[in-house]
């Protein structure tokens, strides 16, 4: 796996890097399977005014689709979600990460497989930390199993190619999407009724 490498390591042990609010905005990372399907799951949500795709986790520098595909770069597919904490908190973004993933597959999600897809929550401070971590011992209780999330500080987020960018919503003809993307939305949706934006307005 990818963390024996020392470079790898080297992420794993970093200071986390807190993200400044931009125009009262807040930024969180996650990584949980295909980014295609994590990017329209946080669109969906109450409170988050976009969400990029990318990479995160890895300890190569300006990882690509192609690159990240190997699984030698350390680095998973990721989104970054950008709210307003005034309507959704962290916390709630965790409820939602856990609940729209199968939480105790490890290196990846659904059919997608290897360490470019695993799961992985990022924080930014101790106080998102102790956050993850609480939750996920909770999780594990009720489940009575392994958490496959990874817990990892913060350091760097690379966006992906513009091709992926809404890529669920711009492409519902996808076999992929219809399959996997558009089932695990919907999954979600009926699990969050209260979240959606759809049924705030």
């Amino acid at each position: 796996m990818a963390q024996q490498n020392p470079e790898q390591q080297a992420i794993i042990n970093a200071k986390a890097t807190q993200v400044p609010l931009q125009n009262g905005k807040a930024k969180a990372y996650f990584a949980s399977g295909c980014f295609w399907c994590v990017e329209a799951i946080y669109e969906s949500v109450y409170g988050v005014e976009e969400v990029v795709s990318g990479y995160a986790g890895g300890h190569t520098k300006n990882p690509t689709y192609a690159s990240s595909n190997t699984g030698r770069t350390g680095h998973a597919e990721a989104v970054e979600v950008i709210y307003n904490p005034e309507l959704i908190s962290f916390s709630t973004l965790v409820d939602v990460y856990f609940g729209s993933q199968n939480p105790t597959q490890v290196n990846g999600q659904g059919p997608d497989h290897g360490s470019q897809y695993r799961s992985i929550i990022f924080y930014q401070n101790n106080e998102q930390k102790k956050i993850i971590e609480t939750k996920k011992e909770e999780l594990s209780k009720k489940l009575h199993a392994t958490i496959a999330a990874e817990v990892y500080p913060f350091t760097k987020f690379w966006v992906a190619e513009d091709y992926h960018q809404n890529y669920e919503k711009l492409n519902p003809e996808n076999p992929y999407v219809q399959n996997v993307s558009i089932p695990r939305l919907n999954k979600f949706k009926a699990k969050f009724p209260e979240l959606l934006k759809e049924n705030k307005k």
